[in-house]
């Protein structure tokens, strides 16, 4: 005989009973365990305590015929005794001194009392439980989960309530017509269907921070006035197996309800990552990541969901994820050209005033390799500079200023330096400025300065005459002699080195290897790639990881990168010899004026005597300090805005910093 199982109580069962249980110990034991000790006397000590004046406080109960005292020196202890028949109590009482006063009984209804004392915490009690337990049961997605771990916590955004538009994102022409089909497709499903044809079901945009891969899906939402669900792959990741795919079904499930709806999830590869067997895996990443692969299998192509993600890490992406089917369509939003940086300047800059000379083109030339975001933060910078110099509409020097604050950071007036190392920092910028100017492939130079700026020292400024994809072999090696020319400059000069030159020559040696091992320009070792174009540790990778090549291999690379600097160094110090009195004297007006424009760097080269700069930085040299080196990341390529390198075109603003 099958045994039949009780239903399981409620959670709000439990929580009033001990709720109950509470309330009773505070109606019945707490009043107990708080009274004080109190001791009977006889009214003939009550009126011996008076007459002696050692009676704190009286209370007349006439109501009960009692009277309740305590002792001035011992108030812990509360004495009682009896009423008896006194006219002369109240004069007694107030020639003691003593704090007397009398009881008015009110006549409370028993009905009363249990309704206020019984039934009506009772049933807050349960209304109350009720209440959380459904709250915690919404929150855990229907599977009583508590806390809210299982339930998606995805920003819905109907209607577009954030009113961005395809007008609103400039720059990404290309991606913006690709993704024109996902919003035909929302607003007349009937038209594909007819023809046998289906929309993607998934769409990845790719590209590097800050380009505009957000803003693109809200405007695709905006564009075709659907509900529009986001959220970031990392808030999937929880503690607990399970709840990252609790959160994934009910955020499909949420889909579904509001269907044609657009599903976001920005930065997928925290969930996305190539599942890779290892025994210490992920087990909650991974099943995460096979729950997201059911959903997205389980869509029908009229069900009218489309899933947009954004990754900036491509390649460390599932292939299960990226098959037809899930994201069978993948958009690269890359960093703008020219005339996409304009554009996006011309979007960001509405809501500011600018002067009637501020040129955009201009600015759109000398920002290559700028974002978005880069440019959005660059006119948001300009305008506070402005407001702090107390003026009505943002101009050409605001905008200078802020190109510089941007790429190098804020200038350090107050930092004290000696002369020495003014004269040091002087050579080392007029040295790479110099070789920049005898290198053809290199662009021109656009500003030289001493002053400290964020961890640099000083810098040189190279601007590009125009946008670049792609970098020559001669290019590379003109790179490799203008970043020594720093160190050069020291040794020719001084007759001394410092660690100023560190970061050049890391970044030199980086150019160098790459050369080498991954672009394949060393005529000894030929045009093979080697190791992988992963070599760092990263998310997911295996730790494990071994070169392709052979440990001579390895030491014949050494070789050939060191030759390739040998004779870039060569070159610099020949050139450095040649134009020597050029040299000294950029490192001469450096000394008096600290900063260094182009048309000033120009007029020396071509042996004019320069003006004076417009703004000249105050001198503060009475103290000596000792120059710290700035720390870089481990890249290579060209220069981002932020003074970082980068793996791939376009080739962006060089500077040379002497920390």
């Amino acid at each position: 005989m099958n045994e039949v199982k009780r239903p399981k109580k409620p959670l709000f069962f439990y929580y009033t009973i001990v709720m109950l249980l509470i309330l009773l110990g505070n109606l019945v034991l707490m009043p107990w365990m708080q009274q004080r000790q109190v001791e009977e006397v006889d009214y003939s000590k009550f009126i011996s305590m008076t007459e002696n004046k050692q009676i704190g406080k009286v209370e007349i109960k006439a109501q009960e015929n009692e009277i309740i005292f305590t002792d001035k020196k011992d108030k812990d202890i509360i004495y009682k005794t009896g009423m008896v028949n006194d006219d002369e109590l109240t004069k007694r009482l107030y020639e003691s001194g003593a704090k007397f006063s009398g009881e008015i009984q009110r006549q409370t209804s028993p009905w009363v009392s249990l309704l206020m004392y019984w039934v009506l915490p009772i049933v807050l009690f349960i209304f109350l439980g009720r209440y959380m337990s459904k709250k915690m049961m919404d929150k855990a997605g229907g599977n009583s989960m508590m806390f809210g771990m299982g339930k998606s916590n995805a920003k819905i955004y109907v209607k577009s309530s954030e009113g961005i538009r395809f007008d609103d994102v400039a720059g990404e022409d290309e991606a913006k017509e690709n993704l024109a089909e996902i919003v035909e497709y929302l607003h007349d499903p009937s038209k594909y269907r007819e023809i046998g044809a289906s929309m993607p079901k998934g769409v990845l945009l790719v590209g590097p921070p800050g380009t505009g891969k957000t803003m693109l899906a809200k405007a695709v939402a905006g564009e075709s006035n659907v509900p529009f669900f986001s959220m970031s792959g990392s808030e999937f990741v929880e503690m607990f197996v399970g709840m990252g795919a609790s959160k994934v079904r009910d955020l499909f499930k949420q889909a579904k309800e509001k269907a044609p709806c657009i599903v976001f999830i920005d930065e997928i590869d925290a969930i996305g990552q190539k599942r890779d067997g290892r025994v210490m895996g992920n087990d909650e990443r991974e099943q995460t990541l096979n729950q997201l692969l059911v959903e997205m299998d389980g869509f029908g192509a009229n069900e009218g969901v489309i899933i947009i993600a954004a990754t900036n890490r491509p390649d460390i992406l599932d292939s299960a994820l990226l098959r037809p089917g899930r994201f069978d369509r993948q958009i690269y939003i890359g960093v703008p050209d020219v005339k996409g940086r304009k554009a996006i300047m011309q979007v960001h800059s509405k809501k500011k005033p600018f002067e009637d000379d501020v040129n955009f083109d201009a600015i759109a030339k000398t920002t290559a390799g700028f974002t978005g975001a880069d440019l959005e933060n660059l006119l948001n910078e300009a305008a506070l500079l402005a407001a702090r110099r107390s003026k009505t509409k943002i101009g050409n020097r605001e905008i200078d200023d802020a190109f510089l604050k941007v790429i190098m950071g804020n200038e350090k007036k107050s930092r004290v330096i000696s002369e020495k190392e003014r004269k040091l920092t002087a050579y080392h910028e007029a040295g790479h400025a110099v070789v920049t100017r005898l290198m053809p492939t290199q662009d021109p130079v656009h500003q030289i300065s001493i002053v400290p700026r964020g961890r640099a020292g000083g810098f040189t400024l190279s601007l590009p005459k125009e946008d670049k994809y792609y970098s020559s072999k001669s290019e590379m090696q003109d790179e490799l002699v203008t970043l020594l020319g720093g160190r050069v400059a020291e040794k020719l000069v001084l007759d001394d080195i410092s660690t100023g030159a560190s970061n050049d020559i890391e970044r030199a040696s980086e150019i160098a290897r790459h050369m080498v091992t991954r672009y394949g320009m060393s005529d000894k070792l030929g045009p093979i790639t080697y190791g992988s174009s992963h070599d760092e540790v990263f998310l997911g990778r295996d730790f494990a990881a071994s070169k392709n090549y052979s440990e001579e291999v390895a030491a014949e690379i050494d070789e050939e990168v060191k030759a390739i600097i040998d004779k870039a160094y060569q070159r610099c110090e020949q050139m450095l010899k040649e134009h020597r009195e050029i040299l000294d004297r950029v490192a001469d007006y450096l000394m008096e004026y600290e900063t260094m424009s182009g048309e000033a760097f120009e007029q020396v080269f071509n042996g004019q005597e320069p003006d004076a700069p417009e703004h000249v930085v105050e001198k503060n040299y009475n103290e000596p300090t000792h120059p710290v080196a700035a720390e870089q990341p481990e890249n290579s390529g060209e220069l981002t805005p932020e003074g970082k390198r980068q793996q791939t075109p376009p080739e962006e603003p060089s500077t040379h910093e002497e920390p």
